[in-house]
């Protein structure tokens, strides 16, 4: 199984990404986690990035590419792999499908999680993180027994400077600008399917698990 998850910032593609790295044994490939590790690694790629970031640049789509073809030529990826968080743009996009032709590979299936744009601020608004364990809560959906305090260990609970609504806005802006015309791209290429990213988490995942037998 070889697949894509589209969706904005709070759409819930991390978490189902994690529910089929396990049920079909393949690894999730996360933009920022495998950037980190090439960086730590110090792979060719991970160098330049590392060049980039320390100047103060941002890594551009050669290198974030490339970053991605590393990950893909290990042993893991043989049976299949979960992008999430890439491709960001056409260009990735192209790139990408250059890369898995040259790998002998192709995609399965791409799937976007189709979420309100309201209903993502206020999920991501409402996260709050214990400054000392770092346990996370909701205000909404999971919140702390006493407000403010840690259930664990009555750490203060903060809002991280990119669960702020002015920072929501932006990068859900980003995304549309950028990321969302991947959805036509790949609905011409006969990939594409949409799941109502509103629906409870196991009904999402229902679909998804759906979708990905019939690819």
């Amino acid at each position: 199984m070889k697949l894509i998850l589209l969706g904005p910032p709070g759409a819930g593609k991390g978490t189902q990404a994690k529910m089929l790295t396990v049920r079909f044994g393949i690894p999730q490939i996360s933009t920022g986690d495998i950037l980190r590790a090439a960086v730590r690694e110090g792979t060719p790629m991970g160098v330049k990035a590392k060049d980039c970031m320390d100047s103060g640049a941002l890594v551009g789509d050669e290198i974030v590419v490339g970053i991605v073809r590393e990950r893909l030529l290990k042993d893991d990826c043989r049976p299949g792999f979960i992008l999430d968080g890439f491709p960001r743009n056409v260009a990735q996009a192209d790139a990408l499908k250059e890369t898995l032709a040259a790998l002998g590979k192709e995609l399965d299936v791409v799937v976007s999680l189709d979420v309100d744009t309201e209903a993502l601020v206020e999920r991501l608004t409402g996260r709050r993180t214990c400054r000392d364990c770092g346990r996370g809560y909701h205000v909404k959906f999971d919140p702390p027994a006493v407000a403010d305090r840690c259930d664990a260990c009555d750490g203060e609970l903060f809002q991280r400077e990119d669960d702020q609504e002015s920072t929501i806005r932006h990068r859900l802006d980003v995304y549309q600008q950028q990321t969302a015309p991947l959805i036509d791209y790949y609905r011409r290429a006969g990939l594409l399917s949409v799941i109502d990213g509103m629906q409870e988490m196991n009904a999402v995942q229902e679909q998804l698990l759906a979708v990905c037998r019939t690819s």
